[in-house]
């Protein structure tokens, strides 16, 4: 008998340890391979069957609009980033100090916690018109838009993880006179930062979501226009490969926003978090 096929039921399962050890190593790679086979089906079905552009245009006419409309799309994407930016910084400092503030007393979380949860459920667009009205210049109230729309996570994961601390640990502070600075810079927050990171990663997602619906919302048009508008005006226009060109960049933009705050989680986390030392 050949000695390859004595060999090969034992290498099986080499190869298959080698293999999940590749996807260990690059996790990016198995999405990759999906979303490969994905576009080329529907680049596939989009010529076998002669669907027009204008209905659904295929992956490669999308790419093409992309190259060939980047001087206006890049413009529209670099201001919705801008909105997308202040935002998700405005709520990170907003939320983290009223979550600080939470934590020090209970009777002042019972008081305001139920208007954070009221921000959370009031859709934006019911008051996004009330607050480009009542801010006259329109990158901040959509800048304020999307904050709120971002906000409530960051405020929960923290005051969550805030509260999250052993109650050994706790009692061993007290019993050394720790004020309440120190327990909550030396102890609190240390405890909390994977909760803190948590909704760092959800807000960043809210936050191009609240850009994107403000911008739609707004409606303005001229020179410094998001990729929303460029969105509705293709519609407008039945350039569905322009809108389809500027969809991809709104999912690309979230994409690479999430996977900037995982990485700074895992940077932040790694040596000493379970999270990371066991993953």
């Amino acid at each position: 008998m050949p000695h390859d096929a004595i060999a090969s039921p034992t290498s099986r399962p080499a190869r298959a340890s080698a293999l999940l050890a590749t996807l260990t190593r690059l996790p990016w790679l198995l999405p990759l391979c999906v979303a490969a086979l994905l576009l080329g089906g529907w680049q596939a079905w989009v010529t076998v069957a002669d669907i027009p552009p204008y209905l659904l245009p295929s992956p490669w006419r999308i790419a093409q609009t992309l190259v060939n409309d980047w001087g206006l799309l890049s413009a529209a994407w670099w201001v919705t980033v801008k909105i997308t930016l202040w935002a998700f910084a405005c709520a990170a400092l907003l939320g983290m100090g009223v979550a600080f503030a939470f934590v020090q007393s209970r009777w002042i979380e019972a008081a305001f916690f139920p208007y954070a949860v009221l921000l959370q459920v009031t859709p934006i667009v019911a008051i996004a018109p009330l607050i480009i009205i009542w801010v006259k210049d329109p990158t901040w109230s959509l800048v304020l838009c999307a904050t709120l729309v971002a906000l409530f996570p960051i405020i929960a994961n923290t005051t969550q993880g805030l509260r999250s601390v052993s109650p050994g640990l706790a009692a061993y502070f007290a019993l050394q006179g720790a004020s309440r600075w120190q327990m909550l810079w030396r102890l609190r927050l240390p405890s909390a930062l994977p909760y803190v990171l948590t909704g760092w990663r959800i807000s960043g997602g809210l936050a191009l979501i609240g850009a994107v619906v403000a911008e739609f919302v707004a409606g303005t048009g001229g020179t410094a226009t998001g990729l929303a508008y460029q969105i509705l005006q293709s519609g407008y226009q039945l350039d569905i490969p322009r809108m389809f060109a500027a969809l991809t960049l709104v999912t690309l933009t979230g994409v690479a926003q999430f996977a900037l705050l995982s990485a700074l989680s895992r940077r932040l986390l790694a040596g000493w978090h379970d999270s990371e030392v066991l993953g």
